[in-house]
Parts: C-alpha cells; structure tokens; sequence
C-alpha cells in the first residue's frame, strides 16, 4: 500500500504539512528552501510560499522545476493551477532586471521594454534613474543603486546586480594550520561552500549575500574564510563590545594577521585598522544635542567609518540585528562585497526585504539537523516545561491592559522558582545557562540559585572574567539576561533553561538554542528547557518561539512541572 503524501497544496499559497507521514521528514528540508513556516501546532505544520521566498530559493540556485517537482511529488493532491501559474511568474521575475555597469555608468537593463518602461516611469524608481540609453538600458543616478534595488523589490521586480565590487585595499593573509593556541585548524566542508557559495571566484555574479548557519556552527570561521579568500581590507560590524573582540581573538588565533593588522571600533577603542572590527552600537551613538537653528538631533558621528578605508568586504554579523541607520549607510556601499552571517533570515521588525536588496539574497544554509547528524554540532532534545499559575496571578493577566502585560505576568510566574531549582539541581553536574528577559524575575533566580547575573549593566570586564570562569567550571550555572542572545562564547554550555523571552521572537529561540549547540568532548546531547505558564500568553508566544525548532526539524517533548520538581 503506497505511503500518503505529507503536503496538501492549497490555491492560496499555503501549505499543509503533516508531519506523521514517512516522508515528512525527507520533505521538510525541500520545502523551507522555498516556503516559511507560519504555524506548527502538534499534527500539521502550516507554510507559505512568499515572493521572498522564491526569490530567496532563486538566488540560491533552485529553479521553478525543482520547486515545482517537490510540491507535485510530495503533494497529496493535483497542484493548483493558479499556485503553478503564479510560482513561474515569481521565480521568473527574479533577474527579469539586471543592473551592469558599461564605461564607469551605472545601467538598468532588460530585454522587457514594457517592464523597463514601467520602472521608469514609477514614482518610486524614477528619481533614480538618470535617462534612457536605448530602448532595454536605463542609466542609474550615482550613488543610487541600492535605493533602486529596495525600490524594484518593493515592485515585485528583484535585479540581479551584477554591476561589481571594488576590490578594496590589498591585505596579505593566510590561514594557520596549528592556531596560536595550538589546536589543528582547517576549514570544514560546509564552511568551504558556504564561502564558495557567496564569492564565485570573485565574479559580479557573487559578492554580495546571507549565510544561514546555527551559532555552533563556526559563523565566524565562514567570515575568516572568506577574508582569506578576498585578501582585503575588511571591515566587520558585530552586536556587542563581547563578539567584537571574539572576533579580533579568532582572526588572531586562525589567520597570519597580527594585532598591528587588526582593531577595535567600539565604545571603549575607537582603532582603524586594515580589518576594523566595530559594533552596531557605536555606529548607531547619536549625540542628544539639538541643533538650536533646525531644531534637528545631531547626526551620527561614528558612521563615516564605512568611508574611511577603501573596504573590499564588508562582513555582518547577526545580519537579523541590523539596526535601521546601518541600513541607510548600506544602501549608499553597493559597490563593496557585503556578506551577512546569521542563525536565521527571521527579523522581528519585518525588514527581511531589505536584507534582500541591500546585503544580498540568502546564498547559503545548511539544515541544522543535517549539522547534528554529521557531529558538527550536538544532538539537542528540547523540552517545554508546562506550569500552573495561582488565581490571583491569573485574574490580574486577565484584567492586564494589553498582550504584552499579561505576557509579562504570566512569564514572571513565581511557580516557575521550585521547578527551576529542581532542574538546576538535576543538572548540578553540567554548565547551565538560565536565561530571561526581565531582570526583577533574573535577580529572583540568581539569589535562589546562589549564582552569579549578567545584565546589560555588567562590565565588559566582569562578563569576560564571568565567561572565563563558567568555561573553567568554576563557576558552573550563570543566570543570563537577554545579552546571552548575541555571539556570546560559551563553548561548554550543555543545557539552558529558559524562564521568560521577547514576544513570539523566533530570532531569539535560535540564539538561545546555539549557546548549547557547540559539540560536548564526550558526545553528550544539549537540553533546552523552555519554561510555559500554562493556558496564558507566556505559552502563546512560546508556540511562536518554537516555529523555529519546527523550521529545523526538532521535535519538543512537553512535560508537567510535577514531573521536574
């Protein structure tokens, strides 16, 4: 008796997964190349295929058939005509436009006349193009092609850019094969396509774009790769003052670069160096002061950094962070080869498309499950820990004035205490992270735990003794606030305990999740424990949370508090 097909395919772009079919598990990589998760409740997991989507997975080399083959194959019944009609059109858009560059002139250029006269004509391209060449080019305004670029996305029109990059100051390097610390180093092979992925042997189709790679995985590595690769001045632009030196130490460790090659742009250094490390933070610093003519605020001080070298790559860390300024300072830095590493394209604030038409379509992933397998990263089982809320608690989070109070007191529920110890004493032997949002509920746990709290208010200092302390196992469970999120370097973590997060960030759980995610000596699995206040809002936005282990192929165990305490 032949299996039954995992997918329902519906006309309206949605797609219904069920996840106990044979085959679910053969399809599910298939289909987030090309479609997002929307829901994942405990039978069937709900896509949608989105114009982003498609061209994400047309960027990414996957053509119309193979989408469509997938669909028709695991499909339980005939695909839509309309769904089919429309899927060709998005995929086909993708490069309908293509922006070149002929005698030192920015050109749009497509064999479409009628497309191309519609682009010129819109009010939302046309302060950006400088005239027509012939009937198929369009000259580009200098200065002008990434603002083109969001303007023909928002269109429905994605370019491919292939109007190149300046190479940049030249910067000799060379990989270490025995790290300063000692440690045997090469670069893994899923490391190597993702930087062959993204440069393309230095031609204009490459140059531009996201890696997609969990937190264990050697993100950094892909970076260091791939200054490597360019041999060029490099700019890096990192979430905190932590990551940025995490990043100067590994440069340091696995590259022949030396410390005179290498600084620091940040709140306490402000260095400029053939690879310049600097934060979102300091970038984004503007003074208060307002202009007593205009009225205005002051500008952004620190932003001429991405002009005062010649950069021939620019590297984003946690490209999902990107802060609204950098991508202003982006749009005008086409001309330099961008690439943005991060856990997942999911940003809180919607702005996935510019991600797109700014730094670069996705170029490269790789499914964490298929990193599990391999032994890269460790195995992780991933439980919800459901638990009762009192009355009273009850009534004021029905009473709360809007979604994101009664989350608030759902997830500070002081039931979560008792079960959060008996875990923590059930882990006494591993390095535990417990990890939350609102610091009254961390001050609460790191005095019942008698554990140290790292906040946004720690000193660098103290958070580096603090780390240093929790690798050694001196100090083996530390209570985190949401600083944990970012490039924190926890190689020995092995389980986290998560007590309270941002609403519904699935960002957030993939952050969270990667702090475990580093292989363990003795092969041991991570355990992320997620603690729910049950039949509230706490466990709404927990079922949101978790589309991202859903994306990824982790199946969550859901436990009573009385099974734990």
């Amino acid at each position: 008796m032949p299996s039954i097909a995992p997918l329902i395919v519906q006309s309206d772009f949605t797609i219904l997964a069920d996840i106990h079919t044979p085959d679910y598990e053969t399809v599910r990589p298939l289909l987030a190349r090309f479609a997002e998760l929307e829901r994942s409740p405990e039978h069937i997991h709900f896509y949608r295929i989105t114009p982003l989507s498609l061209w994400n997975a047309a960027a990414a080399g996957m053509s119309v058939e193979e989408i469509l083959d997938v669909l028709s194959r695991y499909g339980r019944f005939e695909l839509p005509s309309n769904l089919v009609r429309d899927v060709v059109a998005y995929v086909q858009r993708y490069g309908l436009l293509r922006i070149v560059t002929e005698d030192d002139t920015l050109l749009l250029h497509s064999a479409d006349v009628a497309l191309l006269d519609r682009i010129c004509a819109d009010e939302r391209c046309r302060s950006f193009i400088a005239g027509r060449r012939n009937r198929e080019t369009a000259m580009v305004e200098p200065g002008a092609r990434g603002s083109l670029k969001q303007a023909l996305v928002e269109l429905g029109y994605p370019p491919e850019d292939l109007a190149g990059y300046n190479p940049g100051a030249p910067l000799a390097l060379e990989l270490r094969p025995i790290t300063l610390g000692g440690k045997p180093f090469e670069l893994r092979y899923y490391q190597r396509e993702a930087i062959d992925a993204f440069y393309m042997e230095g031609s204009v189709q490459g140059g531009s774009g996201v890696v997609v790679l969990p937190c264990g995985a050697g993100k950094t590595v892909v970076g260091v790769g791939l200054l490597h690769q360019a041999q060029t001045h490099t700019l890096i632009l990192t979430p905190s003052t932590i990551a940025a030196r995490q990043w100067i130490g590994e440069l340091l460790d696995k590259t022949t670069l030396t410390v005179d090659d290498v600084g620091e742009y940040s709140s306490d250094r402000k260095e400029l160096k053939p690879v310049t490390v600097a934060t979102y933070q300091i970038l984004t610093y503007r003074p208060m002061a307002v202009n007593q003519t205009t009225g205005e605020i002051g500008d952004f001080p620190h932003m001429g950094v991405f002009n005062e070298c010649d950069w021939g790559l620019m590297i984003y860390d946690e490209v999902h962070l990107l802060p609204a300024p950098v991508f202003r300072a982006t749009a005008e830095l086409q001309a330099r080869r961008r690439l943005g590493l991060t856990a997942t394209l999911v940003r809180e604030d919607g702005r996935e498309r510019d991600v797109f038409s700014l730094i670069g379509p996705k170029k490269y992933e790789l499914p964490w499950r298929d990193l599990e397998q391999g032994g890269w990263i460790a195995q992780a089982e991933c439980i919800e820990v459901r638990v009762d809320m009192d009355d009273e608690r009850r009534m004021a989070a029905a009473l709360a004035e809007n979604r994101q109070d009664a989350y608030r007191i759902a997830a500070e529920n002081p039931a979560k205490l008792p079960v959060l110890h008996s875990l923590a004493q059930r882990h006494r032997g591993d390095h535990v992270l417990v990890i939350g949002q609102y610091i009254e509920q961390l001050e609460a746990i790191a005095k019942r735990l008698d554990a140290p709290l790292l906040t946004g208010k720690t000193s660098t200092a103290e958070r580096e003794r603090l780390y240093a302390a929790f690798k050694r196992g001196t100090v083996p469970l530390l209570v985190v606030s949401k600083i944990a999120n970012f490039a924190v370097d926890l190689p020995d973590a092995d389980v986290a305990i998560q007590v309270s997060g941002a609403f519904g960030s699935r960002q957030e759980e993939a952050q969270r999740l990667g702090r475990i995610l580093r292989p363990k000596a003795d092969g041991r699995a991570a355990r992320f424990y997620t603690m729910v206040t049950r039949d509230s809002r706490d466990q709404e936005f927990s079922a949101k949370r978790q589309l991202f282990l859903a994306e990824q192929g982790y199946r969550y165990s859901i436990v009573d508090a009385h099974e734990i305490a």
